[in-house]
C-alpha cells in the first residue's frame, strides 16, 4: 500500500514516515504546496495524509482540486488547525478522516488501515477468492487454512491484485505501487516481471489456480473465476 505524507514540519515527518514503513506501508513526501500538488495529481495512493498548513499554500485548497479530479482518493487531514470550521471544512470537501495534531502514530496507522479496507476490500478485513484467503490487517495469507510463506513485496503485490480484481494493471502501475516514485527510474520491468512469477509460482505450487494472467502488450490481470 502507498501512502503521501504531506507535512512541512521535517522531524513529525520522518517520524510519520519511519512508522507507517514498520507497518509495511511505502511512504512518499511532499514538504510544500506545490510538491504536493503535483504529486497527489500524477500519482495514484491508496491513503494521503494532508496537513493543512503548508509553505506556498493550504491544504483544503489541495483537497478541493484532488477531488474535484480524483474523487475516489482517501485522505486523512493531519493538522494543528483544530477548530470545527476547518474539520466541517475538510470533510464536507471529502476528507475521509480528520486527526488533530498532537497524534498516537499506532491511532494514525489504525485510520490509514481502515480507509484502505474500505475503499480497497469493501471494509472487509479478510479477502477471498475460492480458498484463497487474505488477512489484511494480519497480513497473512493462506491457502486451504496453509499459510503461505510470501514475501512483503509478494504480499503486497498480491493485494494490489486483490483490490482489482478482473481488471488490468499495467507493469508500470505495479512497480509504481510497489517501489514508489523510483519506479520511474527503471529502465526496464524485470523487477515486476520476476515478482509477478515468484508469486504465480508459490500459489500454483500451493495448489491454486492460475489466478494471474499476462494480458499481452497490457499488464497483468486476477481473475476471480478460475475457482
Amino acid at each position: 500500500m502507498k501512502l503521501l505524507i504531506v507535512e512541512d514540519e521535517p522531524e513529525l515527518a520522518a517520524g510519520m514516515s519511519s512508522y507507517l514503513r514498520g507497518q509495511h506501508y511505502v511512504c512518499e513526501l511532499a514538504t510544500t504546496f506545490d510538491q504536493a500538488q503535483e504529486m497527489m495529481l500524477l500519482y495514484d495512493y491508496d491513503c494521503i495524509l494532508l496537513d493543512l498548513t503548508l509553505p506556498g499554500g493550504d491544504g483544503l485548497a489541495l483537497l478541493r482540486e484532488l477531488k474535484a479530479q480524483r474523487p475516489e482518493a482517501g485522505v486523512i487531514i493531519t493538522s494543528a488547525r483544530n477548530a470545527v470550521d476547518d474539520r466541517i471544512a475538510g470533510l464536507h470537501l471529502g476528507a475521509d478522516d480528520y486527526l488533530p495534531k498532537p497524534f498516537h502514530l499506532p491511532e494514525l496507522s489504525a485510520r490509514v488501515a481502515a480507509i484502505v479496507r474500505r475503499r480497497r476490500y469493501n471494509g472487509a478485513n479478510l479477502v477471498s477468492v475460492g480458498e484463497l484467503q487474505v488477512d489484511v490487517a494480519a497480513r497473512l495469507a493462506s491457502l486451504r487454512g496453509q499459510a503461505l510463506n510470501l514475501t512483503r513485496t509478494e504480499l503486497n503485490l498480491l493485494l494490489l491484485l486483490l483490490a482489482n480484481q478482473g481488471r488490468v494493471i499495467s507493469k508500470g502501475a505495479i512497480a509504481e505501487h510497489l517501489s514508489g516514485n523510483d519506479a520511474e527510474q527503471f529502465d526496464t520491468y524485470e523487477t515486476v516481471y520476476a515478482h509477478v512469477k515468484n508469486l504465480k509460482r508459490k500459489l500454483t505450487e500451493a495448489g491454486a489456480p492460475n489466478y494471474i494472467r499476462m494480458v499481452y502488450g497490457l499488464g497483468y490481470r486476477f481473475d476471480p473465476d478460475l475457482e
